[in-house]
């Protein structure tokens, strides 16, 4: 299974093809679905292009999203969205929309988030960074109704990340978390993980949020262009090992000079 992740904290800045308004998730959304992803993570913005956690602005985007591109819709609950723990957990308790939303292992209070969440009728998603948070969730007990773990070192060492996720399954595995996982990187890692995730028979995740360039290092145009090719490369798993072509470039998160025509997209 291949999510798209479309935008994360990013602005355009960044790249200028980062979907942020409600009408560009869609949009980015539907082009993702027809290149090749099976879900959605996205993080919604106010009006003033804020991320928020407010109901009636995730309700109304994750429903919208979901309606137009027919796949489920998760969403974030990152403390820096609202770092005030009781108002972050009274907010997620009153969404209706997203399909499944991330809880932070790393974060204080997860357990109340995600009870929250599993209150509200949504599904989570547990973020474990670490061997340290895989071992911070099987100490909160058993968890029989995650939707999945996300394996997600933030920026590892793109030549010690594979070892990285090793430690991290190895950890899960010791501690008896049986949940399905989607394993995935973000920055210089990222196209090495999708890969490794291919070659384990794990789902992975691509987009924005993650990467801004291709394996080569070239720029991405978009979301959808990212989903593409990791498509492509998870259905050629089988071949890739030692084959696997990188970019000379360490720093895959680097702001993405375009020439762009907004009225179009083009680039």
């Amino acid at each position: 299974m291949l999510q798209a992740a479309l935008n994360g904290d990013r602005d355009r800045t960044a790249h200028p093809a980062v979907p942020l308004s409600r009408d560009e998730l869609v949009r980015d959304a539907v082009a993702c679905v027809a290149a090749g992803a099976k879900e959605l993570h996205l993080h919604p913005r106010d009006g003033e292009g804020r991320e928020s956690l407010e109901p009636t602005v995730i309700d109304a985007v994750a429903s919208r999203v979901r309606a137009a591109c027919g796949a489920p819709v998760g969403v974030s609950t990152g403390a820096w969205i609202e770092p005030d723990l009781e108002r972050r957990i009274a907010l997620v308790r009153s969404w209706s929309a997203p399909d499944y939303a991330s809880v932070n292992v790393s974060e204080p209070g997860f357990e109340k988030v995600l009870a929250a969440l599993l209150e509200a009728g949504v599904g989570v998603e547990a973020g474990v960074w670490s061997v340290e948070d895989a071992e911070r969730l099987a100490a909160a007990g058993p968890q029989p109704h995650l939707v999945r773990v996300l394996v997600e070192p933030v920026t590892p060492p793109p030549d010690r990340a594979v070892e990285i996720v090793a430690g991290i399954h190895a950890a899960l595995d010791a501690a008896g978390v049986v949940a399905p996982r989607l394993q995935h990187g973000d920055g210089p890692a990222t196209w090495r993980l999708i890969d490794d995730a291919a070659h384990r028979g794990l789902a992975t995740r691509v987009g924005l949020e993650d990467v801004l360039v291709l394996p080569d290092g070239s720029p991405a145009r978009d979301n959808a262009a990212l989903v593409a090719t990791a498509a492509a490369r998870i259905q050629s798993a089988g071949s890739l090992a030692g084959s696997v072509t990188y970019g000379a470039d360490d720093d895959l998160t680097r702001p993405i000079d375009i020439a762009w025509d907004a009225r179009d997209g083009a680039a």
